[in-house]
């Protein structure tokens, strides 16, 4: 597994990464955490999946981006107004059979979306946020919200589909366990 950071810091964010808090500071940034900080809880937080699933993940890259495009979401079927904290692409191991990975082939990859990330954290912490350098209550937070991430699209890597994911979910049959 590697973990590779990809920043989209562009002149066109969209909308959602334009919204301003009260204090007027974009919730991704205000929340002081840097981009190596996040990425460093991203490494960790798959570090915490269970070694008898993670040791089962084999050609999957875990990325990092700031947020999904206008065109992930539309692919996606994610409606207006919302987001997505991660995505996992690529051909899930229940279906590779023998000719996966004759010759070249690129990763898999699991995405973490930074700026849903840290506004979900934001929502989460509500009026308690602390717009300063972030507390290691928050960091905790953002890690959990980080691991739940990886941990749900590891599930599609294992063959799960969204409804079969979300319906575990509901039941609680597939929260982490340590």
């Amino acid at each position: 597994m590697t973990l590779d950071a990809e920043f989209n810091e562009n002149e066109n964010e969209s909308e959602k990464a334009k919204a301003m808090n009260p204090g007027g500071k974009s919730a991704a940034r205000a929340s002081g955490l840097t981009h190596k900080e996040f990425d460093d809880l991203v490494a960790e937080a798959f570090e915490r999946i269970p070694e008898k699933f993670r040791s089962k993940v084999k050609n999957v890259a875990l990325l990092v981006d700031d947020e999904p495009s206008k065109e992930t979401l539309r692919e996606n079927g994610v409606p207006e107004g919302e987001t997505l904290l991660g995505l996992y692409h690529g051909i899930p191991a229940t279906e590779r059979g023998d000719a996966y990975g004759v010759g070249a082939t690129l990763p898999d990859t699991i995405t973490v979306y930074r700026k849903p990330t840290l506004e979900a954290a934001e929502h989460e912490a509500g009026a308690d946020f602390d717009w300063g350098p972030p507390t290691e209550r928050m960091k905790g937070r953002i890690r959990d919200i980080i691991r739940d991430t990886i941990w749900h699209e590891i599930a599609h890597y294992f063959g799960m589909d969204e409804y079969e994911v979300d319906a575990r979910e509901v039941e609680g049959t597939n929260e982490f366990k340590a």
